[in-house]
């Protein structure tokens, strides 16, 4: 049984801030890519958490992304805010955005926000969330660094390329997020297992002829697996119209890897629209959500989307999470 420790999410967060700035992350671009990095923790999606603290680190160091970036905002249309990430984290560049989004959305009924030359933003539906919170339907998109291959062919062309949507209840909560990737599976969840020296599934991932394999290796040197075929790849070409043709971000085939030092920033992008229920449903919205919702609930054993993130979180709040043992002492090394 791997040996892991239990921490409570604000120790989970002060780690991975600390861990962060001590990098070389200002304390204001360390402070939300920490609170991302615990509420990730807390949905259960560990692969995306203090597992990537090691990787933010090197990647500040090396200067594949600016810990110290100031991003700027704009507002080029009335309904329009744009955030220029500055090569830095996506997640301060987004904190801007959402601060003028949210009101923006609520005076306009429905109001968008293109981030451009950010990095990684983590769990997209960590930020669609907040927008549901705040009583909007968000939904959002992000680009990545090429892993997809074309239907019919092996080179890949486009990312994983994840999108969001979250629906708020009448509480100030998300009734329903959906957050899914284009791929079968999200590619950190392979570098996941290669680091462990695990192999991945048949059906996750294909090696560089386009070939299924369960060696994670030759998956990252190959491509990812279309979530439904041909049907993902539609996924993953929407996602980086959305993320990169309308942001004015890098396209992931020509985007510097989130892995590794090669290649300089990638200067991906995100692309947020937020919706007033209020303003488009004649007032309705909540009762035929609720409709929807009850739908699935009915049904002995369905699920909804968002259900295991919504369990892991009321644990996390009680019990902690726990981390494997090792990650803690990689990251305890870099403070």
């Amino acid at each position: 049984m791997t040996a892991s420790e239990t921490l409570t999410l604000s120790e989970i967060e002060d780690l991975a801030f600390r861990a962060l700035v001590n990098a070389g992350t200002s304390e204001q671009n360390a402070r939300p890519l920490a609170v991302a990095t615990a509420m990730t923790e807390a949905d259960g999606v560990a692969s995306h958490g203090l597992a990537y603290i090691p990787i933010y680190a090197q990647h500040v160091e090396c200067g594949k992304v600016d810990g110290q970036a100031i991003p700027v905002l704009a507002q080029p249309r009335p309904a329009v805010v744009t955030v220029d990430a500055a090569t830095g984290f996506a997640h301060t560049a987004i904190d801007m955005g959402f601060e003028k989004l949210i009101p923006l959305a609520k005076e306009m009924g429905v109001a968008v926000l293109a981030v451009n030359n950010s990095y990684n933003c983590g769990v997209l539906g960590v930020h669609t969330q907040r927008l549901a919170q705040a009583g909007l339907m968000g939904i959002g998109f992000t680009n990545a660094p090429a892993s997809i291959a074309p239907s019919g062919g092996a080179k890949p062309v486009v990312g994983t390329n994840p999108f969001s949507i979250s629906a708020p209840d009448k509480d100030g909560n998300a009734a329903l997020l959906i957050d899914q990737s284009a791929s079968t599976i999200a590619k950190s969840e392979v570098m996941k297992h290669a680091r462990e020296g695990k192999e991945v599934p048949l059906g996750w991932v294909l090696d560089a002829d386009g070939a299924p394999t369960t060696d994670p290796e030759a998956g990252l040197k190959g491509s990812m697996v279309p979530s439904g075929d041909y049907k993902g790849v539609g996924i993953a070409l929407t996602v980086e119209l959305m993320a990169a043709a309308m942001t004015g971000a890098t396209l992931g085939s020509v985007a510097s890897p989130f892995s590794g030092t090669a290649g300089g920033p990638p200067k991906t992008g995100q692309f947020f629209i937020a919706i007033d229920p209020a303003a488009t449903s004649g007032g309705v919205f909540q009762e035929k959500l609720t409709a929807l919702l009850a739908s699935f609930r009915q049904q002995d054993g369905a699920r909804l989307p968002g259900d295991g993130r919504r369990a892991c979180r009321r644990r996390a709040a009680e019990e902690g999470v726990a981390v494997n043992a090792a990650l803690l002492e990689k990251i305890r090394a870099l403070i």
